[in-house]
């Protein structure tokens, strides 16, 4: 189920441009005399009447207190005072005004919350983590996150997964050693988590073992969790450490945490290189 909030606005123009033009919203759609504008999983709905809504305040959020510096950059002309923390609701904000008078908030929170990525957003943000703070990732946590992932495809629905758990920190840095360098993330993160698969389920559990890997770190994104996929540990040593069946085939070794980096994106291609019409 999704939602719209709408506004009754007389200034429909001055206040589209304001919060498309300015605050960078897009146009999810348009008709006669109504504009509903997105920001993430948010709709907003201006509608042209000889009235306008004022009560209420409209609330961005984005993920990281940057943003909100650039955000108070880009409508300074328009912004009640500058970016401050405030400790009762652990939020960094300010305040400012749309054309029409209409009192807006930018901010973002300093403490996790609970998952509110779009779809689109979720795929476009992603990032591999390799640095991670020294907060603790709840049981619960961890359970929620497979519980988001575990509908990933397998073949014929052989589901051939699983996932092995590990706070030890003795075993957390043998994992970490195995492959020097690249593994080094596995020595910084709180939590390792082991997925695997067994090849005596399903005949594609390769494949099966990739899709779900990449299922888990979307839904550990979601719930503000960073992970980075580690190559090349389907070995005896892993499953030694970690007492897994020789048989059965390790995809990665992730490390799982709260990020403490924000990668920027890198460079990709652009569609037109991607797409090849035969």
């Amino acid at each position: 189920m999704a939602g719209i909030v709408f506004l009754r606005t007389r200034m429909f123009d001055a206040v589209r441009e304001f919060y498309t033009g300015t605050v960078g919203m897009e146009v999810w759609l348009e008709q006669p005399g109504i504009a509903i504008l997105k920001h993430g999983n948010m709709l907003v709905g201006l509608h042209e009447q000889p009235g306008a809504d004022m009560d209420g305040l409209l609330t961005f959020f984005e993920p990281e207190r940057e943003y909100v510096d650039q955000m108070h950059e880009l409508v300074k002309d328009a912004a009640l005072g500058q970016p401050k923390e405030n400790p009762k609701y652990r939020i960094y904000h300010f305040f400012a005004r749309d054309p029409e008078g209409r009192k807006v908030e930018f901010q973002s929170f300093l403490h996790p919350v609970e998952p509110y990525l779009a779809g689109a957003d979720a795929l476009a943000t992603r990032r591999s983590i390799r640095r991670f703070t020294e907060d603790d990732v709840p049981d619960e946590l961890i359970s929620r996150v497979l519980e988001s992932c575990r509908f990933a495809p397998t073949a014929r629905n052989s589901q051939p997964c699983y996932f092995v758990v590990t706070r030890d920190r003795e075993k957390i840095a043998r994992l970490a050693a195995i492959r020097e360098g690249s593994g080094a993330p596995i020595g910084r993160a709180p939590v390792v988590v082991t997925i695997c698969a067994d090849p005596a389920v399903s005949g594609r559990y390769v494949q099966d073992g990739c899709i779900v890997t990449y299922h888990f770190m979307l839904a550990a994104w979601l719930f503000g969790l960073g992970t980075c996929w580690i190559g090349g540990m389907d070995r005896d040593e892993v499953k030694d450490i970690l007492d897994i069946p020789k048989e059965h085939y390790v995809v990665t070794v992730t490390p799982l945490g709260r990020p403490a980096e924000s990668p920027e994106l890198k460079p990709r291609k652009p569609v037109e290189e991607l797409l090849r019409k035969v």
